[in-house]
């Protein structure tokens, strides 16, 4: 008699596929959930960690202060000469009071560069006339010989950066020439 043998059934299943690469964005967003986890578990372990500690409420008020309101710097005398120290406290005025332009001194009291040499110079008209002198020819040193005047180079622009900045020249410059 022949031996029979039960048949073994083999199934055969197809090998996993390969994982497939994660894109930038599925990682930076399974790394963003593991941080989150993270973070999450270090909070509830500080909470844990500082409960025993008493704490007493803090006020603000006595914590956070604010600069007090002391109106602008003082200007230091930093020029000995009398024309550089006349153009330094007009461009200090400038600087505090503001700039304008077309008028001596407009509505709101800011004023153009020959309204703060007149202001500061304090009613010497030598002394105004010679740092209006001193500050055209600055202004001539750097915008050439068209300009014809102050008061014609201080309504050419409009903000008071230039003008500053040639008043500030002027100053060294006076300054140079011992003025």
């Amino acid at each position: 008699m022949p031996q029979t043998h039960p048949a073994i059934e083999t199934t055969t299943t197809a090998a996993p596929a390969p994982p497939k690469a994660l894109s930038l964005e599925e990682r930076l967003t399974l790394i963003n959930t593991a941080m989150t986890v993270r973070l999450d578990e270090a909070a509830v372990a500080y909470e844990v960690n500082t409960a025993h500690i008493p704490i007493e409420p803090v006020d603000l008020a006595d914590v956070i202060t604010g600069p007090v309101d002391t109106g602008p710097a003082p200007l230091p005398d930093l020029y000995p000469t009398p024309v550089a120290a006349l153009l330094q406290r007009a461009h200090h005025r400038l600087l505090t009071g503001g700039w304008c332009s077309g008028a001596l001194v407009d509505e709101d009291g800011a004023r153009c560069m020959l309204g703060a040499i007149r202001i500061e110079a304090r009613g010497d008209s030598g002394l105004e006339a010679s740092a209006a002198a001193v500050l055209l020819d600055a202004i001539r040193r750097t915008f050439g010989d068209d300009v014809d005047s102050v008061p014609s180079f201080n309504d050419a622009h409009g903000s008071a950066r230039v003008p500053l900045r040639m008043l500030d020249q002027a100053v060294g410059l006076a300054d140079a020439r011992g003025l």
